[in-house]
């Protein structure tokens, strides 16, 4: 008989396969308290979607991951996704319009010749590794491009990103050399966003430093520096994470899948539902963290005042109560809420933007290399706070 359920998000279990504690969680643990790291977590879909919409209950106003909810220390940069509102909903109106579906639409040309340019570098006669040599750098020359980072800078992003998320097996926080990290990506936008309120440019970035709004008084204000720089960290560590980790899982997916793959060639139009599918199945983002400002009480579990909280979205987008054959990967299910980009005030930004980033890099595999097969004792996973999928995707084409 099994014992006591256990979760840790930072073992070998976690970074591996989380599925089966997850499945423990629902079933035994909805409300989960681990007395290790001092965080609660919720697991099952009705609950974790709940959370999501009740920002009194669970404030993002404290940090949205481990280390930061437990450490008692805020950011140095204030980031949009740890204001509650009424801020949160002036700030976020700020930067809405730039990903509305329209705009996003009007960027599918220069998304597919980044894809593409990508892509056609690729040598098909050896073994390639779909992370590195693609879905790791593209999405991070897209959005930075957007933001107005330069065009030699834009790679660095990454690398910095990877740097700060990275955790070792019971490694609750970066290490001292991602502290450093992260102090140099933060000085690099409040430097970039100085240089853009002095040169302005045609950018997501120079736009912040002209925009204005009112305070609860109707009192105009202006963004600083720092508020900018949080703007950049966040929306250009989304907008790469996010779609490197969900294309590099559709590729191992769909070769472990191969009779979707084949009709995923031959109906194209059945990709933006198998991305919706992979969001669902193994989502890049593997939970959401929250704060509990006071007591919460839930299937008769009271989480202290003061708890950090995560949102299961990994576990709740796998729940039996919520979907049938939870475990079947299938690009035919029938449509449904996704939490894969979040939900409530905090949904993401660039979701739209993702989905059509990683519909296109599906699309133009798909021409390219439709008799792949994956190496799969290359494979290689990332040891990331919250963030699941591959650092490593080698493949052969036949």
């Amino acid at each position: 008989m099994a014992g006591e359920v256990e979760f840790d998000p930072f073992s070998e279990e976690y970074f591996n396969d989380p599925y089966d504690a997850y499945r423990r969680l629902r079933d035994e643990r909805p409300v989960y308290l681990n007395e290790r790291y001092g965080f609660a977590a919720l697991s099952r879909w009705d609950d974790v979607v709940e959370a999501h919409k009740n920002w009194r209950d669970f404030s993002s106003a404290f940090g949205v991951d481990l280390a930061t909810l437990t450490s008692g220390k805020m950011p140095e940069f204030e980031s949009l996704i740890m204001i509650d509102p009424p801020r949160h909903d002036r700030l976020r109106s700020l930067v809405s319009r730039v990903f509305t579906p329209r705009a996003i639409s009007s960027l599918e040309p220069m998304i597919r010749e980044v894809i593409c340019g990508y892509l056609d570098a690729l040598d098909p006669s050896v073994e390639m590794d779909l992370v590195g040599d693609f879905s790791g750098p593209f999405p991070v020359e897209i959005i930075s491009w957007m933001l107005g980072v330069p065009a030699g800078d834009r790679q660095q992003v990454r690398h910095w990103l990877d740097a700060m998320l990275h955790r070792e097996v019971g490694e609750i926080g970066p290490g001292r050399s991602a502290d450093d990290v992260a102090v140099a990506m933060g000085t690099f936008f409040y430097e970039l966003a100085g240089e853009k309120r002095r040169n302005p440019a045609d950018d997501m970035l120079s736009n912040l430093t002209q925009v204005e709004f009112a305070d609860d008084d109707g009192v105009l204000h202006r963004l600083d520096d720092a508020e900018i720089a949080g703007f950049g960290m966040l929306i250009g560590g989304a907008g790469a994470e996010t779609v490197t980790k969900l294309v590099g899982n559709a590729v191992v997916l769909f070769g472990d899948h191969r009779d979707q793959w084949a009709e995923v060639l031959a109906e194209p139009s059945l990709i933006p539902g198998a991305v919706e599918e992979i969001l669902r199945y193994h989502p890049p983002s593997q939970y959401q963290g929250r704060y509990a400002p006071h007591d919460v009480t839930l299937h008769g579990v009271t989480i202290p005042a003061r708890t950090p909280v995560i949102l299961l979205t990994g576990a709740a987008a796998r729940d039996e109560r919520a979907f049938d054959d939870p475990d079947h990967f299938d690009i035919h299910r029938p449509p449904s809420l996704s939490i894969g980009f979040g939900h409530g005030i905090h949904s993401c930004l660039g979701a739209a933007l993702a989905r059509m980033e990683s519909r296109i890099a599906i699309e133009e595999i798909g021409r390219r290399f439709p008799r792949y097969e994956v190496v799969t004792d290359g494979l290689r996973r990332v040891q990331m706070s919250n963030v699941a999928g591959y650092s490593r995707v080698p493949i052969r084409v036949r």
